[in-house]
């Protein structure tokens, strides 16, 4: 597994910048690690699916990968768009362990998505989880078949609030022996 060093959350377009910092700083208080803001990037050109209405989350991956970084950190992109991959209709984020990025989306995890009042309390909750989540992938680890793990792979909104924001025992035990 590798090492955490620190994690440089980067917006892609216009996020809310309380959001990214509530986001970082529970990040942070989860993985024990230095969270803090980069440079914010452009839209990746070519990411739009307009069949879709839909951003192809490697188009954000990549462009994390080729900003470069400070030292070992690990990249998290954040954006408000839509994103999906080859095969399934949607995801909340993705990542690539190789290059040390990942992105979340915050389109899916914001209640007025499903037609609810917009709560920031529970956006940034969601969030947290799946940049958690998204990390773990860097770290070396996959998808966990406790659904309270922040490992499980989550297949509706529901899934994700069901986790908690931390590692199952096997998840952590996992971590801790690849250390």
């Amino acid at each position: 597994m590798a090492d955490m060093d620190d994690i440089e959350v980067i917006a892609f377009g216009e996020i809310d910048d309380g959001v990214l910092r509530d986001m970082a700083a529970a990040v942070g208080g989860v993985l024990g690690a230095d969270v803090h803001p980069g440079r914010s990037l452009p839209i990746p050109t070519g990411s739009c699916e307009p069949r879709r209405g839909q951003y192809h989350a490697q188009r954000f991956l990549e462009a994390l990968a080729d900003r470069g970084r400070q030292g070992g950190a690990i990249m998290l992109g954040v954006t408000g768009l839509d994103l999906f991959v080859p095969r399934l209709n949607f995801v909340f984020g993705a990542a690539d362990r190789s290059r040390r990025v990942a992105v979340i989306s915050l389109a899916r995890l914001d209640a007025g998505f499903y037609g609810e009042m917009p709560d920031a309390g529970v956006l940034r909750e969601r969030a947290v989880k799946e940049a958690v989540h998204e990390i773990g992938h860097i770290l070396g680890l996959d998808h966990c078949r406790d659904p309270a793990c922040i490992m499980f792979f989550s297949q509706t909104i529901a899934d994700t609030d069901a986790k908690g924001p931390g590692f199952c025992e096997i998840c952590r035990w996992k971590m801790a022996g690849s250390a």
